[in-house]
């Protein structure tokens, strides 16, 4: 099998830059067979590297099987397990490579709940260590883009290896702007939404934990929210593909909740736990290579010119208060071929249809940072 140069590069960049990987530690690459050439390139560093590999495989359709036999003692032994093998790993490798958001569809929604509401606790312990997400190219998702196997293979490996520093120090005024910001006003084709960040940190992601990354987030103060939003990307959740979801806020709280299928179980989602109808992220995306949505939230939150609002648990980096056994990242792009739109902090205009405005921002605009 011949070796891509691409791969080589990205697993260095998972293993040196993200998950930064020192002697002895061990590395978990979870992920399933599909992703053979990358997970071989992975072995190989961290060898180089002195590290200790450990492979874990899952397959989608096995995954469907084994959520139908859910019972208690499953997810207690799960839980055991999953408790005992975070405590023995220093990083964690997350490769998806799936082929289809509908092989869970007809798994009982009261089983995906129990399923999450049971192995809520220990995601501030998988958080908590050193790791990377990353979605590998697959026939089905091939399809789902609308592109042939070769030229989304080429996509997904060239949007993951943009240059990460780069991004990293554009970041900078961004952040420090976001810190000193007390009121965002969010407008676009229906949508009018406004809350405050005020006193909460601002977190750039530049290919620390999910590649292709390109994002930098905070969390609105938990009972700020008012107004509309309607996210005009794709997004899979509970094993559908939600479109044109329409969120209505008050004090905080979502109180309606639309969408152009699926309403049922739409409103069961909300209804996961009390935090899933608060807000627990608000981010903004500027990675220059990804510019269309596919239904794929890994590569739709970094669309540049977007944003994304996020119902469910917050991330320890930035507390708002928030938990819940959900994080929906929720995406609504602002450039003009999707509507339009504007950012406000503090009454003043900070991006306009998907473009930076003010001078201290520049440099996050598209052209800037390929």
């Amino acid at each position: 099998m011949l070796r891509d140069l691409r791969l080589q590069k990205l697993a260095s960049t998972l293993i040196n830059y993200s998950v930064r990987m020192q002697p002895n530690e061990t590395v978990m690459i979870y992920s399933t067979i599909k992703a053979k050439p990358l997970i071989l390139e992975l072995i190989k560093v961290i060898r180089a590297n002195k590290g200790n590999p450990i492979v874990e495989f899952s397959d989608d359709e096995i995954n469907r099987e084994t959520l139908l036999a859910t019972s208690d003692k499953s997810l207690d032994r799960n839980y055991r397990w999953l408790d005992w093998k975070l405590n023995d790993i220093d990083c964690i490798i997350n490769i998806r490579a799936s082929e289809s958001d509908y092989t869970s569809a007809d798994v009982p929604v009261d089983i995906k709940h129990k399923v999450a509401n049971k192995m809520s606790p220990l995601t501030p312990k998988r958080l908590g260590k050193k790791w990377v997400l990353l979605n590998y190219p697959t026939e089905g998702r091939a399809h789902k883009a609308k592109m042939s196997y070769e030229m989304f293979f080429d996509y997904i490996v060239n949007v993951s290896n943009v240059d990460y520093s780069k991004m990293n120090d554009a970041f900078i005024p961004l952040k420090e702007l976001m810190e000193k910001t007390d009121k965002v006003r969010i407008v676009a084709k229906n949508t009018d939404i406004a809350f405050s960040i005020k006193d909460m940190p601002a977190i750039p992601c530049a290919g620390e934990y999910n590649i292709p990354d390109g994002e930098i987030f905070t969390a609105p103060v938990k009972n700020s929210i008012n107004g509309v939003i309607t996210y005009n990307a794709p997004s899979p959740q509970s094993g559908t593909i939600f479109t044109n979801v329409s969120l209505t806020f008050k004090d905080g709280k979502i109180i309606k909740a639309t969408a152009d299928n699926e309403q049922k179980l739409l409103d069961s989602i909300f209804d996961t736990d009390e935090g899933a109808r608060y807000v627990g992220e608000f981010a903004i995306g500027v990675n220059p290579l990804v510019n269309t949505p596919m239904g794929d939230t890994l590569f739709d939150e970094k669309i540049a010119g977007s944003i994304h609002f996020t119902p469910g648990r917050c991330y320890d980096e930035c507390p708002n208060g928030n938990f819940s056994a959900i994080h929906w990242d929720l995406v609504l792009i602002q450039t003009p071929e999707y509507g339009g739109g504007e950012i406000y902090f503090d009454g003043r205009l900070i991006r306009k249809d998907g473009r930076f405005v003010i001078s201290e921002l520049l440099g996050l605009n598209p052209e800037n940072l390929k």
